[in-house]
């Protein structure tokens, strides 16, 4: 059954909502690229062919597990993920996986899992992990409130570990590990790559596991992305509480329950955006590296009226953190950027000053609008 043309009043509306967005630095949920929203727009009462819309229709009907299909095998393909690996779709963020790895990993057993925490999501991790097991922190960088990712030699992974767990990006510090940390062999390296997840190439095969929520770079809140080997899944104790076992979720293709069937959707869109529109994770690589550079070139420039968070080595690419000489003038500027139509740019209340998450969908000409501001700020208010 072929989609109906739109009326124009519906046209009219749409370019309307159109010209009413503005510049979204949310750190999540985040922007999403325009054209998925506009296909999820017109798709949205009627999924082509099925006759109602997708949030109408059962998890088990064809349509839907084909469109499960298809974006698993879009994420496998942009990120290169052999057969050794499951992908699976679950819900509950990366707060639930906080406590589904170390269950699935180390409950039940003698082994330690270590953990490298450089910011607050790392934190909260280890706090959910000792619940479960054996769990140490093996690095933290709480001394400097975290502006910080550890070198190779700051830290030392036993042979014997259960894991090797870090954030490879921190969204409030604005802090990101550049490379993979060394993890001895057989020790499985564990991975939150909530907000830096399809934002750049990655070697999957050196993970055990590697988990992310959509809201950053991939789509809606609702669905948590995990890649994690098969030899791990089959490891799962049996007596664990049936949701937080990997390998029912495996064995049942992520419809072990009722999976957030509209974010897997929209996250399969993104996914397509991202190798049909964008050309693959290297050229959004290349994307972001210039989106931040933008930013980071204002704050060294004027590093005498903004402070960056972040080490030079270890800033992110995704969360440009920064403060002002003055709580007053930190209002004002967040206060006059509505006017440019920059939104949400305030920093979290734990590192303050502002946060500018330039994620995936976020178009260069938003990080050259606030850049601008930014200089402009500076002189008028310097």
């Amino acid at each position: 059954m072929p989609s109906k043309p739109r009326d124009g009043n519906s046209l009219t509306m749409s370019a309307t909502a159109t010209a009413q967005r503005v510049f979204n630095f949310s750190a999540g949920p985040a922007a999403m690229p325009l054209s998925v929203l506009q296909q999820l727009q017109e798709e949205m009462l009627c999924l082509p062919g099925a006759g109602c819309s997708l949030m109408e229709m059962s998890h088990r009907d064809q349509a839907f597990v084909d469109i499960l299909h298809d974006a698993e095998n879009s994420i496998r393909s942009l990120l290169n993920i052999s057969d050794d690996y499951a992908v699976l779709f679950l819900q509950g963020g990366a707060t639930l996986q906080f406590s589904m790895i170390p269950a699935n990993l180390i409950r039940g057993t003698e082994k330690t899992a270590q953990y490298l925490v450089t910011g607050s999501w790392g934190k909260k991790a280890i706090g959910e992990a000792k619940k479960e097991g054996n769990a140490e922190v093996i690095y933290d960088a709480k001394e400097s409130n975290y502006n910080h990712v550890p070198a190779a030699d700051d830290f030392q992974v036993r042979d014997d570990a259960g894991y090797l767990y870090y954030c490879s990006n921190e969204t409030i510090q604005g802090v990101q590990f550049q490379s993979e940390p060394e993890c001895p062999a057989g020790v499985p390296l564990v991975c939150d790559a909530s907000s830096d997840f399809l934002s750049r190439p990655l070697d999957v095969n050196k993970y055990g596991v590697l988990y992310a929520c959509a809201q950053k770079n991939a789509g809606p809140a609702g669905v948590t992305v995990v890649i994690i080997r098969r030899d791990l899944v089959d490891s799962a104790k049996t007596e664990l509480p049936g949701y937080l076992n990997y390998k029912n979720h495996a064995e049942a293709d992520s419809e072990w329950n009722t999976p957030p069937t509209f974010a897997i959707y929209a996250l399969g869109k993104v996914a397509r955006w991202l190798s049909n529109d964008i050309g693959g994770l290297d050229a959004m690589a290349k994307l972001n590296e210039q989106k931040s550079q933008l930013l980071y070139d204002v704050i060294d420039s004027h590093n005498e009226f903004y402070q960056g968070h972040a080490v030079d080595c270890c800033r992110s690419k995704m969360n440009v953190t920064f403060n002002l000489p003055s709580d007053e003038l930190l209002k004002k500027f967040v206060s006059e950027a509505k006017t440019h139509d920059l939104a949400n740019l305030k920093g979290h209340r734990s590192v303050g000053g502002i946060r500018a998450s330039v994620y995936n969908a976020m178009p260069i000409e938003g990080a050259e609008t606030l850049a601008k501001f930014m200089i402009d700020f500076a002189k008028k208010n310097g």
